[in-house]
């Protein structure tokens, strides 16, 4: 919960304890003296109690004025356990909750008020030990907190996808400022933006001897701030390496930038001013996991030496900072990398067929998370994978003849062959109108096969089924199909939308035997720590039929075979496909791995050939 909702939760429940507390405490003796003091402390109407003690009025008001400063506390509640009367001494307890703000954990404990009368009215009996059985003449309170760095992204072998960058944290050592705290945090909150109390309350409320973090700028920002910051006497830059550079996927994995007062107030939850933040990708979406925690002490210190005098309340950070694990191969993306680096405008999704886990996402001129995974292309004559898997169902057999014109009528809808026609007097098998993206061979075959078949195939294959990924992404629409004319554009494509994801899973299924929906993170389970923490529920698994499985096996090595993709050592299957716009797709695989590639003004199928070579030659 943020302060300022916390802030607003102490201020009704204020409202409550005042009228418990009325209301139990009507009596006469002590009670109206304990009433008084503790919902004038709890409300911070001072003069209410200061009022009942017999001590020095200023005094007190500094007193709890400073013991929440000192705390840096967002709002203090209170609880009477009981009150005892022996004669003219009587003692009060009471329970204390403590909200230390910036997402820390309650600090409750247990005090007492001892009480006596002064000229017959029940006064509080004023020392520290009031503010905290432990506090003692001399003392203060004190918050120590330790900050625990960002986590980085790994990839599946547990090794980082950033690389360290160094960030510019600016703070103070409260002790060397002596009573110009308040000046130098005006000059920071009116060059940085951030809120000049939250800054104050934090150095007043820390060890005087300890460098006290207060904003961290990235190199850019530093350097035009530095003179600046130079300019404030009693302000300190250390520089910090974190793991914040990514690494290949960039945009799968993200880039994170240093809060700004704009992104705290946005945020809320966990952030500290000067943490860092995830921009996009992986570092945003788990930002609650990877952004720094604090580890918190409350403490009395020596008012003389500045030394700790004893600690009262210890917690590790309530919500641990955790790495986030991918599924992303190294050597997988390295090869992605290259594959696409020659083309212009190109996606690659590369998957574990056995799996779903996606080993590498590769773009050129196009966004890996945006295109490669969540971009709705053209499916073309790709699609005719899923669309066979329904014929060979229907009994249609890969050794069927058919013949390929430049054109054909289905159902009112007209299908242009462009290139590699058979011609109309000859005819070739359906396994090689497949192989070569025959359109109008294909479309022929729509009065083999219902809508609901065409619709049953592309479900099993995962088109518009609902995946969950921390990132964006796309599993495709296949429109209401109507009659033969909607049946023949499914079957070439023409009326499909799908991502290079969704085609890896579909060349995945083949080459396993199962479709699988995809997985790109295996630690944290949910991308909320405030979620439920059991796995996120995703579409079964669809085991492909055998026989149909077989067919097509043998169809999309026909239809790798002599193409480009066939660039390196071991068998490559799949398709090469036209989807207009001089847009190309491969869709296939060699060994376990799964791959869709979409290309413009490129041959999709070089690519491919590239990405596979590339594997071939990794150590």
């Amino acid at each position: 919960m943020t302060r300022a909702r916390r802030t607003l939760a102490a201020t009704v429940t204020l409202a409550v304890a005042a009228t418990t507390l009325t209301a139990c405490l009507e009596e006469s003796s002590p009670h109206e003296a304990v009433r008084d003091f503790l919902v004038g402390w709890q409300s911070e109407d001072y003069d209410l109690a200061a009022g009942r003690t017999d001590g020095n009025a200023a005094e007190v008001r500094k007193e709890l004025a400073d013991a929440k400063q000192e705390l840096d506390a967002a709002s203090f509640r209170f609880r009477i356990t009981g009150i005892s009367v022996e004669g003219e001494e009587s003692k009060a307890d009471f329970h204390a909750e403590v909200d230390l703000g910036e997402n820390n954990p309650l600090w409750q404990y247990e005090g007492a008020l001892p009480l006596h009368l002064v000229d017959g009215t029940w006064k509080v009996r004023w020392s520290p030990s009031v503010l905290h059985p432990q506090l003692k003449e001399g003392q203060r309170f004190a918050v120590d907190t330790e900050p625990v760095p960002r986590q980085p992204v790994l990839d599946r072998a547990g090794d980082p996808l950033q690389s360290d960058t160094v960030l510019y944290v600016a703070g103070v050592h409260p002790a060397a400022l002596g009573d110009r705290a308040e000046e130098v945090v005006a000059q920071l909150s009116e060059i940085t933006g951030y809120a000049q109390d939250r800054l104050l309350s934090r150095v007043r409320s820390s060890p005087p001897d300890k460098f006290v973090q207060l904003v961290t700028f990235g190199r850019t920002r530093y350097l035009s701030m530095r003179p600046k910051l130079e300019a404030i006497d009693g302000i300190e830059v250390e520089p910090q390496e974190q793991p914040v550079n990514p690494d290949a996927p960039r945009q799968i994995v993200g880039s994170v930038s240093a809060l700004t007062p704009e992104t705290e107030q946005k945020l809320g939850g966990p952030q500290r001013a000067g943490d860092s933040v995830g921009r996009n990708g992986l570092q945003q979406a788990y930002q609650d996991y990877l952004t720094g925690s604090t580890q918190t002490k409350v403490i009395t210190l020596d008012l003389k030496t500045g030394r700790q005098v004893a600690l009262l309340e210890e917690w590790q950070p309530g919500r641990q900072n955790v790495s986030v694990k991918t599924t992303i191969d190294r050597a997988a993306q390295t090869s992605a990398e290259e594959a696409v680096a020659d083309t212009e405008t190109s996606a690659l999704v590369a998957v574990q067929a056995d799996t779903g886990q996606i080993l590498a996402v590769g773009a050129k001129g196009l966004h890996q998370e945006r295109d490669a995974l969540a971009g709705r292309f053209p499916a073309g004559t790709a699609f005719s994978i899923v669309a066979a898997d329904a014929l060979l169902r229907r009994g249609v057999s890969p050794k069927q003849r058919l013949a390929c014109p430049q054109e054909r009528t289905v159902g009112g809808a007209k299908f242009v062959q462009v290139g590699q026609a058979t011609g109309t007097s000859t005819s070739a098998t359906f396994q090689q109108h497949f192989a070569k993206g025959c359109v109008t061979a294909l479309a022929s075959l729509a009065r083999r096969v219902t809508a609901e078949d065409l619709a049953t195939s592309a479900r099993a294959y995962g088109v518009e089924q609902p995946w969950r990924l921390p990132l964006r992404s796309f599993s495709g629409t296949l429109p209401s199909l109507a009659g033969d004319a909607d049946k023949a554009k499914a079957i070439a494509g023409q009326n499909v939308e799908v991502s290079p994801l969704g085609m890896a899973l579909v060349a995945a299924a083949v080459a396993s035997g199962t479709w699988r929906p995809p997985v790109l993170v295996t630690e944290p389970k949910v991308p909320d720590p405030a979620g439920e923490p059991v796995p996120v529920t995703q579409p079964s698994s669809v085991p492909v039929d055998p026989k149909v499985r077989t067919a097509l096996t043998a169809m999309m090595r026909a239809g790798a075979a002599g193409t480009p993709a066939q660039a390196g050592k071991g068998k490559v299957y799949g398709v090469t496909a036209a989807a207009g716009g001089q847009q190309s797709w491969f869709v296939g695989w060699q060994g376990d791995v799964a791959v869709a590639v979409l290309a413009k003004n490129y041959n999709a199928a070089a690519v491919a050939g590239s990405f596979f070579a590339g594997l071939g030659s990794t150590p």
